[in-house]
């Protein structure tokens, strides 16, 4: 498996995205619906729209009633992004099911999802920092700040891709082994939130 091919999917969902750069365009994800790609596409694709959903609720003029729609829009894409993350996850853990860790195996502080979540937010990123960088209607100051920042993210794509695939490569020869925690969210879960349950109580 080469990191850099996911680095590809995840540039590929951000371009077909901005075809429209619309958050209500439906996602056709071009893979096998059993494929790791497929998983990766449909990931980079919630990222990119709650990216830009982030932006609009942003405007300083926006209505009221239309910014708290979409903040439980962004409520619900943040847990659908962690779904992905789990998804990808159990792929992993299928993955490497067969493999024996050696004796004196470790594990990481995250799980490679979680890590690949982190890489599909920087590729969207760098896509934006490559806009600002270019714009024409932006001062030279403007252009050169954004140029250093991307050539910092450029950098972090590098040490990050590196990372992941050194992590899973050591996984398949069992230097390295899984182990995985469910986030257990709580403010979307009516049991526990004290918000939510204590409305059904009255």
């Amino acid at each position: 498996m080469e990191v850099k091919h996911w680095i590809e999917i995840f540039q590929q969902g951000i371009n077909d995205y901005h075809v429209k750069d619309d958050v209500d365009t439906e996602v056709v994800n071009p893979y096998g619906k059993d494929s790791l790609e497929y998983l990766m596409y449909l990931k980079n694709w919630v990222d990119t729209v709650q990216w830009h959903l982030e932006d609009i609720i942003r405007d300083p003029n926006i209505d009221p009633v239309e910014a708290l729609k979409i903040k439980r829009r962004i409520d619900k894409s943040n847990q659908h992004r962690t779904d992905m993350v789990e998804y990808i996850d159990s792929w992993f853990l299928q993955k490497y099911k067969e493999v024996n860790p050696v004796a004196d195996a470790t594990f990481n502080t995250e799980s490679p999802a979680w890590a690949i979540d982190r890489l599909s937010i920087l590729e969207l990123k760098i896509y934006h920092m490559q806009q600002e960088a270019t714009r024409k209607d932006a001062s030279d100051e403007h252009r050169s700040a954004c140029q250093a920042k991307l050539d910092v993210l450029l950098t972090q794509r590098e040490d990050l891709s590196t990372a992941i695939q050194q992590l899973l490569d050591d996984m398949a020869s069992g230097k390295k082994y899984m182990k995985v925690y469910k986030q257990m969210k709580m403010y979307n879960d009516e049991s526990l939130n004290p918000v939510l349950y204590q409305q059904k109580k009255s």
